[in-house]
């Protein structure tokens, strides 16, 4: 009867180049040590270099799984080396358990050992010898790697937008002219130009920005990963940390700050609707409305319709109101703010000295900061000084500097954006009381985004009762609307 072998070969390419044995070449060996003993191999599996820790592992327990079910079939594990059977000593232990619980005897055709203590023994040391020299090469290639990244390279492949280049044997990273330009174009869109990860991919495809030649088409996986991506801003990952790299940035810091700004605020594609993005919420449930742009077939007339997230939820009211609709409800609102002319006075009066508490707030919030980042720069310098004494680790200093680095970016933009950002609100608040006035005329041409400025200025919240919008305002505007407040509400509702 003719015996049955199941059969392991395994490979990686260092080890393939280095020994120059590959997978066919284990693959032929083991077939020829079945057929010279009137046998075959009736199972054989193969781990090539491209395989994962993971689907390597895999590989290994379906071989322990399958041997063990066919015991009595088998009479033999074959492998070409000690060290292709395992690369570690809790690997080789299982193989031996077959040996010794299910009489697979265990073979290794090229370095055959006998079936006694001192066989067992040396295969045990081949075995310890092959577990040693894995670790160390993993430890070799951690260390080579470490050096490489705290040198400011990077250790594999460069990301998008950089391509991967030898100079005088040594890896280095140059920038892709075409790539770079498409990544530096991703950030400024989402940065400033209001999108979300959906409508950037459109606006790429508009833009006939192509992801490669051979895939044009950009997955918002990808783009989201670009944006996160710190490379761009000239930094290098290693084992969660980022050191500064060597490769010239693509992306300056405050454009990158900007974004993980935007991504941590979780934006939608309803954004860019005037009514959707959770500017509004149901009455019924307490969920956002959102919108939809639907084009129809006969006219090709795009319509925008507006109804709650929770829309199809059973028992739910089926409601949905044209953009149209909800405009007519705000520009009544807005029609019945108009103040006589006493009051008119008195309410911009109220508005710039509101504007001037608002300046003078933001100038102590930034001498505050200036303050942080003085700070901050200066636990950057006794970080240095306790690397170069040797005091910290390298991963200590690279973990702490890159929170510093962070703080640090953190704390400027806030110093660039504070006076700023007050100064642009009370001058817009100036503005929408100024627009009040012939509010109609300028909501009818605006964007929008505008649209959804004057609303977030003016309004707490807006909730979307049955068809009718319920507008909860900011003061002061609640006094403009103090005759519309009905006696049964909270005193703050029309």
């Amino acid at each position: 009867m003719a015996k049955r072998f199941v059969a392991l070969a395994r490979v990686s390419s260092r080890e393939q180049e280095r020994e120059g044995f590959s997978l066919d070449v284990q693959e032929d060996a083991l077939r020829d040590y079945a057929k010279r003993r009137d046998g075959t191999i009736v199972k054989l599996y193969r781990i090539a270099e491209t395989a994962t820790r993971r689907d390597e592992r895999k590989a290994f327990k379906e071989l322990l799984v399958y041997a063990r079910e066919h015991a009595k079939e088998i009479d033999g594990l074959l492998f070409y080396k000690v060290d292709r059977a395992a690369r570690n000593l809790y690997d080789y232990f299982e193989l031996e358990r077959l040996e010794a619980e299910y009489h697979i005897p265990f073979i290794s055709t090229s370095q055959p050992t006998d079936k006694s203590p001192a066989g067992r023994m040396m295969r045990r040391q081949l075995a310890m010898f092959a577990s040693y020299t894995t670790e160390q090469q993993g430890l070799d290639v951690r260390e080579g790697h470490a050096r490489r990244v705290q040198s400011g390279l990077f250790c594999g492949a460069a990301p998008y937008g950089y391509r991967n280049m030898r100079v005088d044997g040594r890896g280095l990273v140059e920038v892709n002219t075409e790539e770079s330009a498409r990544v530096w174009r991703i950030f400024q869109l989402y940065a400033y130009e209001n999108h979300t990860l959906d409508t950037l991919r459109k606006q790429l495809e508009k833009e006939n920005l192509a992801y490669t030649a051979g895939n044009p088409k950009w997955a918002r996986s990808k783009i989201h990963s670009i944006l996160r991506d710190r490379a761009y801003i000239g930094e290098v990952r290693y084992q969660d940390q980022w050191y500064a790299g060597k490769h010239r940035p693509l992306v300056d810091r405050a454009t990158f700050d900007r974004v993980q700004v935007l991504l941590g605020g979780k934006r939608y594609q309803g954004h860019d609707l005037t009514y959707a993005g959770s500017l509004i919420t149901c009455g019924h449930c307490g969920a956002v409305i959102t919108g939809e742009s639907v084009t129809k077939k006969k006219t090709g007339r795009e319509y925008v319709y507006y109804r709650c997230s929770k829309y199809t939820t059973p028992g739910h009211p089926r409601i949905r109101l044209t953009e149209h609709a909800l405009d007519v409800q705000v520009l009544e609102l807005f029609a019945r703010i108009r103040l006589p002319d006493d009051l008119r006075h008195w309410f911009s009066q109220a508005l710039l000295a509101w504007s001037k508490d608002q300046r003078s707030a933001a100038q102590h919030v930034s001498q505050d900061v200036q303050r942080q980042i003085a700070q901050v720069r200066q636990s950057r310098d006794r970080l240095l000084n306790l690397r170069v004494m040797e005091e910290i680790t390298a991963d200590t200093y690279a973990g702490k500097d890159t929170e510093l680095r962070d703080r640090l970016a953190n704390l400027e933009l806030q110093l660039q954006a504070q006076g700023r950002g007050r100064d642009e609100h009370g001058d817009l608040a100036i503005k929408v009381f100024e627009l009040s006035q012939a509010l109609k005329e300028k909501w009818l041409i605006a964007e929008s985004q505008e649209k959804r400025q004057l609303l977030e200025i003016a309004c707490l919240n807006l909730t979307l009762q049955a068809e009718n919008i319920v507008f909860s305002m900011r003061k002061p505007f609640d006094v403009l609307t103090k005759e519309l407040i009905s006696p049964d509400n909270r005193g703050d509702r029309i």
